[in-house]
């Protein structure tokens, strides 16, 4: 089996040469050596040519006369869950949807993130005694990392 530290080692030489904000989600190996490798990009989106110098660094770098292998490197998809710190910092100021492990699920503007916890601000109408309209009713809820099962990034056309 490919070492899963090599071709880190040869993710994070490109990165370093590349100086573009670029960084790992996730890096996986199976046992029939399909390595999979996501990336983000700290500001900004992740480019085809990102993808591409990545994934021929590993793939000059990696005999395949010595054991064959399979290559896929890819941008973090929208559709994911965000993984790493990362995104979570990188995502700041975004709506997200935040689903707990004992079910709760919330939905609101992330205001700021560390790598022990999240602050979403969500707002909702309320009615309050003695007034005719619903009050607008702004609430900062902090959650910890391991209270939360997947945050994602609501995707707006607006």
């Amino acid at each position: 089996m490919i070492s899963k530290q090599k071709v880190a080692e040869l993710i994070y030489e490109r990165i370093e040469e590349l100086d573009n904000g670029l960084f790992v989600v996730t890096l996986t190996i199976s046992s029939m050596n399909k390595i999979n490798i996501e990336l983000d990009k700290h500001v900004g989106n992740v480019s085809v040519s990102d993808c591409m110098s990545v994934s021929r660094n590993v793939e000059h770098n990696l005999d395949r006369e010595e054991q064959d292998f399979e290559l896929h490197v890819s941008s973090a998809g929208l559709d994911q869950g965000l993984r790493v710190f990362a995104q979570y910092k990188k995502n700041i100021g975004r709506d997200v949807k935040v689903k707990l492990n004992e079910g709760g699920k919330f939905e609101g503007t992330m205001i700021d993130a560390t790598p022990e916890q999240i602050t979403l601000q969500t707002t909702r109408k309320e009615k309050i005694e003695g007034r005719k309209k619903k009050e607008t009713i702004v609430e900062d809820l902090v959650f910890t990392m391991d209270q939360i099962k997947e945050t994602k990034i609501v995707i707006s056309f607006k």
